[in-house]
């Protein structure tokens, strides 16, 4: 990913911190024809200084058999956030152009398929306390034959990340003011993917306040 210095996240806290609040990912692997992407909510864990995702696709997604196949190359996993136009109104300078900031965090590393069911019930079990944790005790009652049926129609995975990469591009080339004039417009949108960006880029300490 091209990143500008200025706009390149150094502390790994931040980038996990980043990855925790973003947890809808786009994971992607390279096949013979091109790239292949699969969007897929994951939990990001941090052991011993370790970082691994932990996520499952359909066993019809074609996808588990590329990554099972890439054990011995990266693949990548990219955190999303917030986005939006910014307009050249906002500057002091009237010589501008239209621009848009975003925030990503992208991982690099290398899979492998958790196929027990052991494995599988425990991803299971991370992601449902992760996004949906009320449903945890319905989904242990259960029974054992439904349990059986859904582990069968899933494959799970673990990647190691091996390397981290973040990108907050959050106008930290504009002047206070221009920061504070983007902040101010952002934040009165009723779109949270527009009003985000005003959010981290005031949490970043940009703006004038």
């Amino acid at each position: 990913m091209y990143i500008p210095e200025i706009n390149r996240v150094e502390d790994r806290e931040t980038a996990l911190a980043f990855m925790c609040a973003n947890p809808f990912a786009i994971l992607v692997c390279n096949i013979d024809d091109g790239p292949f992407a699969t969007h897929l909510p994951v939990v990001v864990a941090e052991r011993d200084g370790n970082v691994s995702l932990r996520a499952h696709v359909a066993k019809s997604n074609p996808h588990w058999r590329f990554l099972d196949q890439e054990q011995r190359t990266d693949m990548l996993v990219i955190f999303h956030g917030p986005h939006a136009y910014i307009s050249p109104a906002l500057y002091e300078l009237r010589d501008s152009v239209p621009t848009w900031n975003y925030a990503t965090v992208h991982a690099y590393g290398r899979g492998k398929i958790l196929s027990s069911d052991d494995d599988k019930q425990q991803v299971l079990t991370e992601l449902i306390a992760q996004f949906d944790a009320s449903y945890l005790d319905q989904w242990n009652s259960l029974g054992e034959q439904y349990h059986t049926r859904m582990l069968n129609n899933i494959v799970a995975f673990e990647i190691a990340v091996s390397r981290l990469e973040g990108k907050f591009k959050l106008s930290q080339n504009r002047t206070r003011t221009e920061q504070e004039n983007v902040i101010q417009a952002l934040g009165l949108s009723a779109d949270s993917a527009v009003s985000g960006v005003a959010q981290l880029m005031r949490q970043r300490g940009l703006g004038a306040k």
